[in-house]
């Protein structure tokens, strides 16, 4: 019943999506009121300087925002390629043809901020190279058809989270763009490296670090921007690059350094009602920021001469 929901919603003007997105909003933000305690202690700590009045007025901005990338996200599943190329500008493309002239590939960590649906099918259309994407499969198996036939119909392809390291490793020899979104919260028993982030001790993933490295791979943070409504540009900042000598805690570092920088820019932008800080620093074990299971398993670690 949702997929078919979601496949005759796709159909509709972009306009009259604007529109049941500000319902979902009204619906969501005065009377279900869905996660708002969450989202205003997530702003209240993060920006203890802000008055209790401007938290309110960013965290209803953040939720009419919610509505209409909603909104996006759903016309974009259908969405021609001139048409959303005209409306997600990638600004240098030219970087990453740079890398793969060489032979290289590239990784790309973007986060929850302004429209993140977009950016894999941006990717498509501007970049040199395929796009791999890392996502999470839906437990319905034709929803989860109908997303990885929409996100890749410009090219590129999708690769589930679980398999995402083995599958980087194994594809080494072929010149890919590799596009995550890195501000998800680890499992409390998954090993993770902590930043401090938005005045907290926060967890981030590891692993993007550990597969540079053996990839040989530059690493760029995904900047995207919202123009005016329904326009976006990116940028693709790069934020390491090889040889790589250090453990790489210092890329995960430089990630989150750049993420609070543009959320602390456009703070109705990013996903506050995630529950980032789901448990502190104080409550995991010892041994954070070792290397994921995954890349382990594979065979290959960061020392290795991989060919």
């Amino acid at each position: 019943m949702m997929l078919g929901l979601l496949k005759g919603l796709s159909w509709l003007p972009l306009p009259v999506l604007y529109g049941i997105g500000d319902l979902v909003f009204v619906l969501v933000f005065y009377i279900v009121r869905w996660r708002r305690k969450l989202a205003t202690a997530n702003l209240a700590r993060s920006f203890p300087e802000k008055s209790e009045q401007e938290i309110k007025r960013i965290v209803r901005r953040h939720y009419r925002n919610l509505g209409r990338v909603l909104a996006e996200a759903v016309w974009g599943l259908r969405a021609d390629a001139a048409k959303l190329k005209a409306r997600v500008v990638i600004e240098n493309p030219e970087v990453v043809k740079e890398y793969a002239d060489r032979g290289q590939s590239v990784f790309m960590m973007a986060a929850h901020f302004c429209n993140w649906e977009w950016t894999i099918l941006a990717a498509g259309l501007w970049l040199p190279i395929p796009t791999a994407a890392v996502y999470k499969p839906q437990r319905n198996e034709g929803a989860d058809r109908f997303l990885r036939n929409a996100r890749t119909r410009f090219g590129g392809a999708m690769i589930s989270h679980k398999t995402f390291s083995k599958e980087v490793v194994k594809r080494r020899h072929e010149v890919n763009a590799y596009a995550l979104v890195a501000d998800q919260t680890p499992l409390r028993s998954a090993n993770k490296h902590w930043a401090h982030f938005l005045n907290q001790d926060t967890a981030f993933f590891v692993g993007t670090d550990k597969l540079a490295k053996i990839l040989r791979a530059p690493v760029f943070f995904v900047v995207m921007r919202r123009v005016r409504l329904g326009y976006y540009t990116i940028w693709l900042e790069k934020i390491a690059e090889p040889p790589y000598e250090s453990d790489g805690a210092d890329l995960i570092d430089r990630y989150a350094t750049a993420l609070e920088r543009e959320i602390r820019a456009s703070p109705e932008d990013w996903l506050w009602i995630h529950n980032k800080w789901k448990y502190s620093k104080d409550d995991c074990a010892e041994g954070d920021g070792k290397q994921t299971a995954e890349v382990i398993e594979s065979g290959h670690d960061e020392k290795q001469n991989v060919p």
